[in-house]
């Protein structure tokens, strides 16, 4: 009993001082620096620390209280051999205005590096804490230069960037990659927040010409890595492929960096050079996986733009591959693709399920037979067999659990359900995926439950809810003219209730997807009109300024929208990308 009092005192006093720091941080930042001063030097009395130490120094600075504050520096310097401290005390003369002082020490702290090189950062650093940069650079350099060994180009990179002076900032980074290669990522992290899509802008041409001018002095892999990420971000693509090709070339070692490039290229829809990349990748590749890949790529690239009569030629050369490759374990994928190819563009549902089916019955791992699936159950919903389709997507959350695949198979039993006007159900099934490990499942979900809770109870037969899921239900199986028709019907018997904004801004999608770019802007502009504390208010305002941006070439009204955007919605998850779009349209200097 008596141990268990002991070790109770113990976890007590323990417990009292690890919460007696955060108390003396909360009143530091509250401004209440008597409060904080006392806190810490409780804790500095219990256990001398450097960390109480400063901050008691920068308390009694806080409180103006410089001449108490010096005699802790000095104590502290006659109690360890620590040159930051020189800092710390010529920085308490600056607070005093005795200039020449300060200097005096901040000069002797530097000093102290040709001494012993070691202290470089201790002392840099301790010039940063108070934002003394220019003696920071000084140190850093002084450090480098007496010890080649030191590689503090990163610290100098960050100072640079926060002096704006951009092309110091690069180069420091550009030579730290050089002695560090793995540090590319970071670098390109780093650059992002200084270079924009306009390839005029000053930052990307200084870029461009360090690293062309590395290229020149020595031709490593890195710098055609750098290079092609420079013109991928200005979306020259034409120029990021060279210098992809090139970094192949040198290293013959994988097309994985081509392929994603394909992939980007795709995705922002220039299709000319996408063809072009994948061409480069079935010329140079072996490998049955990565052709299949690159075939796979160019027949979306088909699909996308065909007509009807074109719609024939991509079936035959779908088979064309099955005979070339077989219809085996390997080419799943393209089995896959070619049945939603067969349901969705052709509207040939049986012969895809019947297709599918077949491929079910060869030898797959789970997660190829949960995506035929998952093919399947969505074949099915394009051909309104809703209770079927929950089947194979309920077969895929049994034996798949917890997966990503799982949950996108219950956010399908969710639409699915919702399609059929299940309201009640799907919306349980959707608070469960508001969590999901996937960040595009989760909104996705929030968005669907959003809209279910929002307009199901306007009245007790869910009429106008029903017409849009039916509208929603037209739109997944490419009916898009009688999915506008459906909507218009919404808009007019429905004018005023809360879904009308839902069914305008699924219209001005729709009209995108058909070309309809006037209309489109006309139902944006509805919107912003009319609903402008509404939460479809930004995604209209960001759609509608692409399509000024890439549809009208209208920049300035594009950048009006971005504008209205980082004023009126800053929570906006199209922020920080309308905040770039502006920053690029007004001709800013990002830095």
């Amino acid at each position: 009993m008596r141990r268990l009092i002991i070790i109770l005192i113990f976890f007590c006093c323990g417990l009292l001082y690890s919460q007696s720091e955060p108390l003396a941080d909360n009143y530091f930042k509250r401004g209440e620096f008597e409060k904080a001063l006392i806190s810490y030097k409780k804790l500095n009395d219990k256990k001398k620390s450097s960390k109480y130490i400063y901050k008691i120094i920068e308390t009694l600075q806080q409180l103006e209280r410089y001449d108490e504050a010096q005699m802790v520096i000095l104590q502290r310097m006659k109690e360890i051999n620590y040159p930051a401290l020189l800092v710390e005390l010529g920085y308490n003369y600056q607070l005093k205005d005795s200039l020449d002082l300060a200097n005096k020490y901040y000069n002797e702290a530097i000093l102290k590096v040709e001494v012993k090189p070691s202290y470089t950062y201790g002392i840099a650093k301790k010039f940063e804490d108070h934002s003394l940069l220019d003696q920071a650079l000084e140190t850093y350099k002084k450090g480098m230069e007496m010890n080649p060994d030191f590689n503090f180009n990163m610290q100098m990179a960050r100072i640079y960037g926060e002096q704006g002076n951009i092309e110091l900032l690069f180069s420091n980074y550009i030579d730290y990659i050089e002695s560090k290669p793995s540090f590319l990522s970071n670098a390109k992290r780093a650059f992002s927040d200084f270079v924009s899509e306009n390839k005029e802008n000053d930052n990307n041409l200084i870029l461009r010409k360090l690293l062309l001018k590395k290229l020149q002095a020595q031709p490593d892999p890195y710098w055609y890595d750098l290079l092609s990420w420079l013109y991928i971000q200005q979306k020259e693509y034409n120029k990021a492929f060279i210098q992809e090709k090139a970094l192949y070339r040198r290293s013959q070692e994988s097309l994985s960096r081509i392929i994603d490039l394909a992939l980007t290229t795709i995705n922002e829809k220039e299709y000319d050079i996408a063809n072009s990349i994948l061409t480069f990748i079935l010329d140079n590749s072996q490998d049955i996986e990565t052709r299949l890949t690159a075939h796979q790529y160019m027949l979306e690239i088909e699909i996308e733009n065909a007509n009807k009569t074109q719609l024939v030629d991509i079936d035959e050369t779908f088979n064309a591959l099955f005979k070339q490759y077989g219809k085996f374990e390997q080419t799943i994928a393209l089995q896959i693709a070619y049945g939603n190819f067969l349901a969705f563009n052709r509207h040939e549902p049986k012969l895809a399920s019947s297709f599918l089916k077949e491929s079910l019955k060869l030898k797959l791992s789970a997660f190829q037979e949960a995506k035929v699936k998952l093919s399947l159950g969505d074949i099915l919903v394009f051909q309104e067999r809703f209770n079927e389709a929950l089947i194979y997507y309920s077969q895929i959350q049994m034996n798949l659990k917890n997966s990503t695949i799982s949950q996108d198979a219950r956010f399908k039993v969710a639409k699915t359900s919702y399609y059929k006007g299940d309201f009640d159900w799907a919306e349980s099934q959707l608070k469960i995926l508001k969590s999901s490990t996937s960040q595009l499942i989760a909104n996705d979900a929030l968005d669907l439950k959003l809209l279910i809770s929002d307009n199901k109870d306007e009245d007790s037969l869910r009429t106008a809810l029903k017409l849009y899921a039916k509208a929603d239900l037209m739109s997944f199986q490419n009916k898009n003219d009688e999915a506008i028709t459906l909507l218009d019907k919404i808009l007019t018997e429905h004018k005023g209730e809360s879904i009308e904004d839902q069914a305008l801004f699924m219209q001005a999608k729709l009209f995108e997807k058909t070309k309809q770019i006037d209309k489109a802007i006309a139902s944006y502009e509805y919107i912003i009109a009319n609903y402008r504390d509404q939460i479809l208010a930004d995604d209209a305002l960001f759609y509608l300024a692409e399509l000024y941006q890439y549809q009208r070439s209208q920049p300035e009204k594009a950048k009006e929208l971005y504008e209205n955007i980082l004023f009126n919605h800053e929570d906006s998850i199209y922020f920080i990308e309308a905040r770039k779009r502006f920053r690029m349209l007004r001709g800013d200097v990002i830095n």
